[in-house]
């Protein structure tokens, strides 16, 4: 039996009221629509409609299927309408969340791309650290960073982001250079790094073959947003431990420094999230997939190509 037939062709029956007005409308043989009944009627134990000479009533079991079929048949109906419109040209506003770093470091260089191969979406770019709410905030999609803790959303990862340890030169010559992560809560200050909304700065974390190290220093200042953390590095107020696509062009210039490059820090997931609606639209589509294809070859994210320092490859790009 084709099931799907069959529901179809009892929603049909319900609605027209008899079998051969329903056997007019879907353009198929009477006997064809009686047999598709009798067999869902079979597989369902069930008996969905009572039958007269001139007209056809539903059963108690009939009627509450039929307000089910009726529903899932709405659900594919749309379903297939979504995936037609997904090869037509996608258009609208776009309304996406980011870190204020990471869209001025790789994705708003590459916009200009992206319009030319998507004229007609607007994007409404919302730059922050503070984690938005996509539901409330109306938003169709946000890049996070790290695990997603919201399970309530659909995450696809789309790629990694590694992170350096660095302070400017002016203040390694005044504080030396760190040979263990250890000397940062002996002998230096850090730049303290705290989330939107929160008071305790998060901990640096190194680790190597034997060991893994959570370090808490001293700090002359905090800040909750990302360019400002790294303007605070350039201002040689402390050593800072950060995405190394916030820093590259810095260290190539020599106004940043790498330090402890032979201790790892695991890479951070990257992650683009939309809120659980029932279909994804085509603009949301269309830039997810974009984004993961940017990321995939953008060196600043993939430091594996890029970031050469001090002569050595840092060893979390391994």
């Amino acid at each position: 039996m084709d099931q799907l037939s069959a529901m179809r062709a009892f929603v049909r029956v319900v609605e027209a009221g008899t079998f051969t007005r329903a056997a007019d409308l879907l353009d198929v043989p009477k006997p064809t629509i009686t047999k598709q009944i009798q067999q869902l009627e079979g597989h369902l134990r069930a008996k969905l409609l009572n039958r007269t000479t001139r007209r056809v009533t539903v059963t108690m079991d009939g009627a509450a299927y039929y307000e089910r079929a009726l529903r899932v048949l709405g659900e594919i109906d749309e379903l297939d309408a979504s995936m037609a419109l997904s090869q037509a040209r996608p258009s609208g506003r776009l309304r996406v969340d980011c870190s204020a770093s990471l869209a001025m470091a790789v994705i708003i260089p590459a916009l200009p791309a992206f319009h030319e191969r998507y004229p007609e979406i607007q994007l409404d770019l919302g730059l922050s650290d503070r984690p938005a709410d996509l539901l409330a905030e109306n938003l169709d999609c946000a890049v996070r960073a790290g695990e997603i803790q919201d399970q309530s959303l659909i995450a696809r990862r789309i790629g990694e982001m590694f992170t350096i340890t660095c302070a400017a030169p002016s203040y390694l010559a005044r504080h030396g250079m760190p040979k263990h992560p250890r000397d940062l809560e002996e002998n230096h200050s850090i730049v303290g790094y705290r989330m939107a909304g929160g008071a305790r700065t998060l901990p640096f974390i190194y680790a190597n073959e034997r060991e893994t190290i959570e370090v808490r220093s001293r700090y002359i200042v905090s800040l909750n947003e990302g360019t400002g953390y790294v303007a605070a590095a350039l201002a040689g107020l402390g050593v800072i431990q950060v995405p190394s696509f916030m820093v590259q062009d810095h260290i190539n210039a020599g106004e940043l420094v790498p330090v402890l490059t032979n201790w790892c820090s695991a890479p951070k997931p990257l992650h683009i999230v939309y809120p659980p609606n029932r279909h994804l639209s085509n603009k949301v589509r269309v830039f997810v997939d974009w984004l993961a294809e940017l990321f995939a070859k953008d060196d600043k994210i993939q430091r594996r190509s890029s970031l050469k320092l001090l002569g050595e490859e840092v060893c979390a790009a391994e």
